[in-house]
């Protein structure tokens, strides 16, 4: 297994067998939809950019219209399988002139995690909106650089958290909201995957600049947040190195690490590289519980509650993230979970402390 998106497609194959809301319902909507289009450039071709590009066919707020990146082949493949114009088409050097193409609202990277800090900033003086998957940096303080780089420039900055509009999550969150758990204990998640090919850029520290934890781990840390509903104050973490050959230093194989929350909850959670069979959320009340296995997959999600099955019908995630982002972005709508900078920022000051305790094997306090 090569990649966290071939773990996480491997493991949402039941998805193929699952009754789906029907893409031809999101396709009907072409023809009652007049409203605005986001016209997004995605730059980085890759696994992850493809799954993206095809599950916008089925948006109709938000169209791929440009590409960016660094194969010239890749370039010409993508115009041919999506219809993109040879003035859209731009590679890493001369990204800066989408500032004078009005074809292109966004540009939505998914690019190694050491790239995103430069890129943003550079797609932000363009004058462009900027969605960056997570982890949206490598660390708190070029997140922050990140943000006042979009903010001085004018431009939104969206994170491609697609949990954030999966609709079981969003129950689970309603529910919560509603009292219907009682007060939040604890909360428990499980990342994890065994990474295949040594040579990936996951697994290079220059560019991945981290390993399971800034890959898989993120969804742990971000999933204890929006699961408890509070922000954490204090973290600890262990680190577990059982293959320093494929986990070089700076790459972190397996890191265990717990949250406290200020109402009293607790977080369990693990991330690593050397265990299949691991993604999962339990979150735990005093008057109930809700579980997510698969939790944070490609889909469809499955999940239960104490009050019985969650049926929420499945669409592709990619989908769904890209119709509301586009709403966020042309009509100002409000996520019920954050997905901007400041979001991700707060993550990242949490992985900081993570990498932090599992250094020092001390406690460290959190200030989001």
């Amino acid at each position: 297994m090569n990649s966290r998106r071939d773990f996480l497609q491997k493991i949402a194959a039941s998805a193929l067998v699952m009754p789906l809301m029907p893409l031809a319902g999101w396709a009907a909507r072409v023809n009652h939809y007049d409203g605005p289009v986001l016209k997004v450039a995605i730059m980085g071709l890759g696994s992850y950019g493809n799954r993206v590009a095809e599950a916008m066919k089925a948006c109709v707020k938000a169209k791929l219209t440009g590409v960016i990146s660094g194969t010239p082949a890749k370039i010409k493949d993508w115009q041919g399988r999506f219809g993109i114009p040879e003035k859209n088409c731009y590679n890493y050097d001369n990204f800066d002139q989408v500032k004078n193409n009005p074809d292109i609202d966004a540009v939505y990277i998914t690019t190694p995690n050491a790239l995103h800090h430069d890129q943003v900033i550079r797609i932000a003086a363009a004058g462009k909106q900027v969605i960056c998957e997570k982890p949206m940096a490598v660390n708190a303080k070029e997140a922050q650089e990140m943000i006042d780089a979009c903010k001085k420039a004018g431009v939104q900055l969206l994170v491609g958290y697609r949990m954030h509009f999966e609709p079981k999550t969003l129950e689970i969150i309603r529910m919560r909201n509603n009292g219907e758990f009682g007060k939040i204990m604890f909360f428990q998640g499980q990342c994890g995957f065994r990474i295949g090919d040594p040579t990936q850029w996951r697994l290079n520290k220059q560019l991945a600049c981290g390993g399971a934890m800034m890959d898989i781990g993120i969804y742990a840390v971000n999933g204890a947040r929006y699961m408890v509903g509070e922000e954490p104050v204090w973290v600890t973490a262990q680190e577990t190195k059982t293959d320093p050959v494929k986990f070089k230093p700076g790459v972190d194989e397996t890191i265990q690490f717990q949250l406290g929350f200020p109402g009293g909850a607790v977080a369990s959670c693990l991330s690593t590289y050397n265990m299949n069979n691991l993604d999962r959320f339990f979150l735990n009340g005093e008057k109930g519980f809700a579980e997510l296995w698969p939790s944070t997959g490609y889909g469809p999600i499955k999940g239960r509650t104490n009050k019985g099955e969650l049926t929420q019908p499945h669409v592709t995630h990619q989908t769904v993230q890209m119709e509301e982002m586009a709403g966020i972005l042309l009509e100002g709508k409000q996520p019920t979970v954050a997905v901007n900078g400041e979001e991700a920022l707060k993550d990242l000051k949490i992985i900081d402390g993570i990498y932090q305790a599992a250094k020092t094997g001390q406690k460290v306090n959190l200030h989001l």
